[in-house]
């Protein structure tokens, strides 16, 4: 009995830390699925939304906290949720420009050119946002405001929930769901994918591929804020540095489930996050950052369009 709680516990666990990770791992999947590159400035952007929500979260404190103690209550619950929401949206908005603003400047003017060209740009923004942020906000770590009181969630029994990992959890089923109806039921989710399949057609048709292309950066970076926010709930330190590590992992997560595919890109997230959680219960902590560099080994010597990727045969 005590075996089942320690791996349902581990699985509990596991859906906490891969929901990050899918969420990271859709903004390298969909920029790859219209623009075949990876973009490795993506983790930094994660990195400036856990900084934009450490600057905003005290503004809105002083509005939501006034008046309630640190738990939760039918008085207070909508209070705690709700500015914690804000912060969440602040970030997401203000990461979706920084997006458009990287893709505008860096990427556009080398889209013919070869994509090494591309790759090393990519680099280069990335450790130009690292610099940036030491050189303004100093490279030590700050502690992120604390937005949820963290307690556990009662009626699980020998398991534990904590109210920060409920809220990762919660928060990206619906941001997965929203991110579905976008990219399925609306016009500029429809003009998306027909440009990750033929971006000529598209253009020949009347889509606006500039447009399309920057939305998707948006989303993307946007997505990579609220994972952010929602980790720096659970794990409050944030450092200019802090997108390096789960950066990599999201992108093997992107791998992993199939590069270019939206669902593989989740679904790898969360078997990243699954096996690490399970490699700390039952191996070695130091092997979890291991994992994710072992898996991508494998899958690109066994399979290397991932779990939900399909074979693209180039035309010569």
């Amino acid at each position: 009995m005590e075996q089942v709680t320690l791996f349902l516990q581990q699985l509990l666990n596991g859906l906490s830390l891969g929901s990050i990770y899918a969420l990271i791992a859709l903004g390298y999947t969909m920029v790859y699925g219209v623009l075949r590159f990876i973009n490795f400035a993506h983790g930094d952007v994660y990195m400036l939304g856990a900084f934009t929500g450490y600057f905003v979260a005290p503004q809105v404190a002083k509005v939501f906290s006034h008046g309630r103690d640190e738990s939760f209550t039918m008085q207070n619950t909508f209070s705690i949720l709700a500015g914690a929401g804000i912060v969440m949206l602040v970030s997401m908005i203000v990461c979706a420009a920084v997006g458009v603003t990287i893709e505008r400047i860096a990427y556009r003017p080398l889209r013919e050119r070869p994509r090494l060209n591309v790759l090393i740009t990519a680099i280069g923004v990335s450790l130009f946002l690292q610099n940036m942020t030491q050189y303004f906000l100093g490279a030590e770590p700050k502690a992120f405001p604390q937005l949820i009181p963290v307690q556990a969630v009662p009626g699980l029994g020998d398991l534990t929930l904590l109210t920060t990992q409920a809220a990762i959890i919660g928060s990206t089923v619906v941001l997965l769901a929203v991110l579905w109806f976008i990219v399925m039921k609306t016009k500029l989710g429809m003009a998306m994918r027909a440009l990750s399949v033929n971006p000529t057609a598209c253009s020949m048709m009347g889509v606006n591929n500039d447009v399309v292309i920057s939305f998707t950066f948006a989303l993307g970076s946007a997505l990579a804020a609220a994972a952010a926010v929602l980790v720096s709930l659970d794990s409050p330190s944030i450092s200019p540095l802090m997108g390096n590590l789960p950066g990599i992992k999201a992108f093997v997560a992107a791998v992993l489930g199939g590069i270019g595919n939206i669902p593989g890109a989740a679904l790898g997230g969360l078997m990243i996050g699954v096996l690490e959680t399970l490699v700390v219960g039952y191996l070695r902590p130091e092997l979890r950052d291991a994992i994710a560099y072992a898996i991508l080994i494998v899958i690109l010597l066994f399979k290397p369009t991932g779990l939900l990727g399909k074979v693209e045969r180039e035309k010569v």
